[in-house]
């Protein structure tokens, strides 16, 4: 009778294991990748979309975060997503302007004055054209948060007036618009990973860099850059991409709960980063930079000498698109 009875007790826990393992192998298991350090606000995006993801499935989500370049920098994350190495990736959109140049229509110089102008723009008529542009080579589009507006530093002299900017070597992003506005103003640009910016200006093989000032802050690079404006000549965005085969083989309800848990995420974040931005710019001063503000006059002179930016870009990209992105943006001012 005993043995009968531990036999029993062993065939149950047997099967409660293979239970519980079936479980768990059956459990979505999604690889989310981001270049940001962990203080940043799309790095704590990525954990309310861990949480709000896991929660919202009950379980049959399970989230494994890669923040702060652990799987590699941008291109590296975005090929990664591309191939379904990895689910989705959190970076900026600039590192999609080499497969989809249409992005570039959003990075055009001084397009935007605010940040909620240039998210009617992009939460409109232009995601829908985006979106459809990504899907086309793979990836499905997940949603949009903020980088923001971006602004020169240097270790050369403080930037007052667009004569400033001549002979400035500065680091942008692989983003033809943005290296096409620099060469326009007199610099010269240098496209860089970010990941090898920081040894960059402090061996003086750079002058300078552009960057949000949440970047310039939590990439510490007031310890190896002296001057910083309010330039904001580009707005950027981050754009989150997943693997669309990965995606579209998720099932019906767990589509949902990736897209509102998403939602949440990026409605967080961009809350936050709002929020941060003058926090962050008032601690780079407070840690030594010289902060120079441009004033309306010098902002209208960068903006002319890079007006012939857009007129480029229409070689490129559908010339229909560029003038919806202006007439947008016009309208949401």
């Amino acid at each position: 009778m005993f043995a009968k009875t531990r036999l029993t007790t062993a065939a149950v826990a047997f099967v409660a294991g293979t239970l519980l393992a079936s479980a768990a192998q059956a459990a979505e298991r999604l690889r989310v990748a981001g270049n940001f350090p962990a203080e940043h606000s799309v790095s704590r995006a990525m954990e309310v979309f861990k949480e709000k993801a896991e929660t919202l499935s009950k379980g049959e989500i399970k989230v494994d975060l890669f923040p702060a370049m652990q799987l590699g920098g941008a291109t590296e994350n975005i090929d990664q997503v591309r191939s379904g190495t990895i689910f989705a990736v959190f970076t900026s959109a600039a590192y999609f302007t080499r497969t989809v140049p249409e992005y570039e229509a959003v990075s055009l110089p001084f397009l935007f004055d605010s940040r909620e102008q240039a998210f009617k723009v992009m939460d409109g008529k232009i995601s829908g054209i985006l979106n459809d542009k990504m899907a086309a080579l793979g990836f499905v589009v997940l949603g949009y948060g903020e980088l923001g507006f971006r602004h020169v530093t240097n270790s050369v002299r403080p930037i007052a007036s667009a004569e400033d900017f001549k002979g400035l070597r500065i680091r942008l992003q692989p983003n033809e618009v943005h290296l096409q506005t620099f060469r326009a103003l007199g610099a010269n640009p240098i496209s860089m990973d970010v990941s090898e910016l920081y040894a960059a200006l402090q061996q003086n093989v750079l002058d300078g860099q552009e960057n949000p000032y949440n970047i310039i802050a939590n990439r510490r690079f007031n310890e190896v850059q002296t001057h910083l404006s309010n330039s904001g000549h580009f707005y950027d965005f981050i754009t989150v991409a997943a693997n669309k085969r990965r995606y579209e083989r998720l099932s019906e309800a767990n589509r949902r709960v990736v897209d509102q848990a998403m939602k949440e995420a990026l409605a967080w974040q961009r809350a936050a980063a709002a929020e941060e931005e003058q926090a962050l710019r008032d601690k780079l001063v407070e840690a030594g930079m010289t902060f120079t503000r441009i004033t309306p006059e010098t902002r209208a002179a960068l903006r002319e000498a890079t007006a012939g930016v857009a007129a480029d870009l229409k070689k490129r990209v559908d010339p229909a698109l560029i003038d919806l992105v202006l007439s947008e943006a016009q309208a949401a001012k």
